[in-house]
């Protein structure tokens, strides 16, 4: 397939691993996901700086595989469209096709997951609180956005 970066945006619940794990068997492809880098170093997943610079890390290494001929699937969320740009347009830069997938359900529907989430063993833990809280940050890609990309 070649170089690819598909950039996963959505909420937590919203199936994004699930999706980023598909992807990184079929294409195949390199999974870069945020959540399980800083659990798996002991950080606290809600630590905003040090999601900031292994986002940053992470970021650097997607630039490294996708200039190296490989599909990347970076599993951020991408919350803010800003991120998404900057994302796009230096994937656009490296000569490298971009792929922005949105993942959304409606928010009961989210929180049931979460809640069920909850339960599993090592899983980051989510309130009904703060997936309404989130739901309100999230910057929705519309029509008009989502048509920029591959």
């Amino acid at each position: 397939m070649g170089p690819r970066l598909i950039l996963l945006c959505g909420l937590p619940c919203s199936g994004k691993t699930t999706e980023a794990r598909r992807l990184e068997r079929e294409l195949p492809a390199v999974r870069l996901c945020p959540d399980e880098w800083l659990t798996g170093l002991g950080l606290d997943p809600f630590d905003g700086p040090a999601r900031d610079r292994v986002e940053a890390v992470l970021w650097r290494h997607a630039q490294a595989l996708l200039a190296a001929g490989t599909a990347v699937v970076l599993e951020y969320g991408f919350w803010d469209r800003g991120e998404r740009d900057e994302k796009r347009l230096r994937a656009r830069e490296l000569g490298v096709p971009v792929e922005l997938r949105y993942l959304t359900a409606p928010l009961p529907e989210l929180q049931r997951r979460a809640e069920l989430r909850n339960r599993e063993p090592g899983a980051i833990a989510l309130t009904a609180a703060q997936m309404a809280e989130y739901a309100a940050m999230i910057e929705e890609p519309t029509p008009e956005e989502l048509a920029l990309y591959d």
